[in-house]
């Protein structure tokens, strides 16, 4: 399906919920929640897991959109090695119209619940356990509920920014900008999806007027 046949919110809703991915977070959103209600015994430390794990996810986002779906293919002795992530990105700067490329396969959504927000959260109670003594399982669940509730959110905004839906509010029209300076005008800036947080941060959140047109915001090529 192309961008410009999905003018509305509404059809915008419809087309994003007969994608896979979707389905998948929310399924995995929905064993947290459940997981968390049996826990029980929500504390202040709930709340500064919550808020921990929304501060470093536009990091954790840009940083994947950087080192894993930009990474180029790498040669061992006369092989090249290329990740399926890094491929399927770069299909999806070749065709950004293409609706049927943006949301994430099931495996990426697989690796991002199973291997990206754990990591983060193991990395994270490390250094609180250090610092502070161990930290409750239910204050690792909520962690990890906030990191699947962004990823959902990742998926909803990076597919209605890919339509031809325009922004109405400021936050969204920000966003919806820097992503498409970033597929249409130069690939080595405006990483951020979700937010811009991380590109103004890390210094990749220029004036447009001031970056050239890539050649290669397409291709990615090297």
């Amino acid at each position: 399906m192309h961008s410009r046949e999905v003018t509305s919110l509404g059809r915008a809703r419809r087309e994003f919920l007969r994608k896979q991915s979707p389905w998948a977070i929310g399924a995995g959103i929905l064993v947290l929640a459940v997981a968390r209600l049996l826990v029980g015994d929500v504390t202040w430390r709930d709340a500064v897991a919550v808020a921990g794990m929304a501060a470093v996810y536009p990091f954790g986002e840009w940083a994947i959109h950087v080192f894993v779906l930009h990474a180029k293919p790498l040669r061992i002795g006369r092989r090249k090695v290329d990740t399926m992530a890094a491929q399927a990105h770069r299909a999806h700067h070749q065709e950004p119209n293409d609706l049927n490329m943006v949301a994430l396969y099931w495996w990426q959504a697989a690796f991002l619940m199973l291997v990206a927000v754990p990591f983060t959260i193991g990395l994270g109670a490390l250094i609180v356990t250090v610092i502070a003594g161990p930290v409750p399982l239910g204050a690792l669940i909520s962690a990890a509920l906030t990191g699947y509730c962004m990823i959902f959110l990742y998926e909803w905004v990076h597919f209605l920014i890919h339509t031809a839906y325009r922004p109405r509010s400021a936050a969204y029209k920000a966003i919806w900008k820097n992503h498409r300076l970033h597929h249409f005008k130069n690939e080595h800036f405006w990483h951020g999806v979700t937010n811009n947080l991380s590109d103004r941060v890390l210094g990749t959140n220029p004036d447009q007027r001031e970056v050239a047109k890539s050649k290669t915001a397409r291709t990615l090529e090297a």
